[in-house]
């Protein structure tokens, strides 16, 4: 390999080796194709197609390799955490394309456009597969959701959007002392949290008096997003601001649920 591809690869090869252990289902896998990829291009580098620039053409040599090449699979090394354990039952049950497809557009953020350039598909195509992993992420997680928000007209809608995906709204809380009431009456399976609420009391507040109680994945729905990110206490992993788009918090909701390490609560 030459050495202006090899400084080009260099810093891309963390986030392949992501991708291939979330694709393979350990660590150990993941990095046995991640080193077929690499013997590949070493043996010839005109394999690797940079039309489309060298991350995308990596991925796409990666691709046809991952459908071409068998590595044998691992079994778990200890290593993953209970939310990674979690993530990879649930990839394992999805048709393949879906869950590379799925994995390329939110865990490595490729457009719809890359990502057809690097499964070989086109964008209609790409769409479809990650509607399809959604879907059965949906069909996985269905669950009870817990809402702290003030506003009726928003509480109305997110509550449309956590039914349409088929889960259920536990209760609609406007105050910080009734989300926590509510979280001890019934466990959610998830928080959808604002932070100002009716009576001038904290979704923050609330959310950590619940997760002192209990492990449940939270995600925060606020107009005052720079109120969380501060850089001086734990973030929030899922954050989303007002005004949200309906696929924003439907995609949330899937991701927050398929890597919660707790089960789902039935609905």
């Amino acid at each position: 390999m030459s050495t202006s591809l090899s400084q080009d690869i260099a810093p891309l090869l963390p986030y392949l080796r992501r991708y291939a252990r979330a694709l393979a289902g350990s660590q150990k896998s993941g990095d046995a194709y991640v080193r077929a990829c690499l013997q590949a291009l070493v043996s010839d580098q005109s394999i690797i197609d940079t039309d489309g620039g060298i991350k995308i053409g990596l991925y796409r040599l990666f691709h046809v390799l991952w459908n071409a090449t068998v590595v044998p699979a691992a079994e778990a090394d200890g290593t993953s955490s209970i939310f990674e354990q979690t993530a990879q039952h649930r990839l394992s049950t999805m048709a393949p394309e879906s869950r590379q497809t799925l994995l390329l557009s939110t865990l490595e953020g490729f457009t719809i456009p890359e990502t057809a350039r690097i499964i070989d598909r086109n964008e209609d195509e790409v769409g479809q597969l990650i509607k399809d992993a959604i879907a059965e992420i949906d069909r996985q997680t269905k669950t009870e959701v817990l809402i702290i928000e003030d506003e009726p007209l928003i509480s109305m809608d997110l509550t449309q959007i956590v039914e349409s995906q088929g889960h259920s709204v536990t209760q609609v809380a406007r105050t910080a002392s009734e989300a926590i009431a509510a979280a001890k009456t019934k466990t959610p399976g998830l928080v959808l949290a604002d932070i100002q609420l009716a009576d001038g009391s904290s979704g923050i507040d609330a959310v950590k008096e619940i997760l002192s109680n209990m492990t449940v994945p939270v995600i925060f729905i606020t107009s005052f997003p720079e109120r969380l990110l501060t850089g001086e206490r734990p973030e929030p992993t899922f954050l989303i601001t007002k005004p949200f788009n309906p696929n924003t918090v439907k995609a949330g909701i899937s991701q927050a649920l398929f890597f919660s390490g707790s089960d789902a609560v039935a609905a």
